[in-house]
């Protein structure tokens, strides 16, 4: 069933041209200086293609949980999601909406200065500005009152969200919200997921820390949980009310 992605309008400021990407699962939302819907729609698709032809010869990357070995023959979106499981620990399909959004991200690089791109909660940023990136933690009574200040400094940049509770990714948590920021997309968005799959009650949290710190090549991580906020690395906080 869809859900209407309303966080997708939680990226602050109307500076830039927006436009929409759909290629059966892969549904982007793409801020960039001009529409380059042509341009992206035919990177989504070479990402795809490669995806899908490499499944079709290795049934157990599209469906494994855990990380499978590496294959340094495959394309080059598919090395990359391996490489990101094996750190995380995670299945190659983690990294799936990370990984598009990255080389997406910077093909459309060579037609703009700026680009962002959202794919089911997870963001690739490159920005000539500061930005404010809300974080929508489902019921929490901190989802929409906080975001993340992004210095156009500190891009290109991964932001990726892994939630137990909203949307339709799958989590062994039941976190609000775990939001990963990382130079490397595929990698931020297995990370969101492995950490995220260690959050069960508020608790959780500071283990959930301990293993982000362990991952290597992370730069920040937001966990929220009910009326709970833990916070780690290169992360400012601001109010967005």
């Amino acid at each position: 069933m869809y859900q209407p992605r309303t966080y997708r309008h939680w990226v602050k400021g109307q500076d830039l041209a927006s436009f929409n990407v759909v290629v059966k699962e892969t549904d982007l939302y793409i801020r960039a200086s001009r529409n380059l819907q042509g341009e992206a729609l035919k990177s989504v698709i070479k990402c795809r293609n490669k995806l899908e032809g490499y499944i079709e010869q290795h049934p157990d990357f599209l469906t494994s949980m855990e990380p499978v070995p590496f294959d340094g023959g495959a394309p080059d979106i598919v090395r990359a999601m391996l490489e990101a499981a094996e750190k995380a620990g995670v299945g190659p399909m983690a990294a799936v909406a990370g990984a598009i959004n990255e080389f997406v991200g910077h093909e459309l690089l060579n037609y703009s200065p700026e680009v962002i791109i959202e794919n089911g909660g997870d963001i690739f940023i490159r920005s000539l500005r500061k930005r404010v990136i809300g974080i929508y933690a489902g019921k929490s009574p901190l989802s929409g009152k906080i975001g993340l200040e992004i210095s156009g400094e500190d891009t290109p940049l991964a932001i990726c969200t892994s939630s137990g509770t909203v949307g339709h990714s799958f989590s062994y948590g039941k976190a609000d919200a775990v939001v990963v920021l990382s130079p490397s997309s595929p990698l931020a968005d297995a990370a969101a997921t492995a950490i995220g799959n260690m959050i069960r009650q508020p608790e959780d949290i500071p283990n959930a820390i301990e293993r982000a710190r362990g991952i290597g090549e992370l730069t920040g991580l937001v966990v929220i949980k009910d009326d709970k906020i833990g916070l780690w690395g290169e992360v400012r906080v601001c109010d967005t009310g």
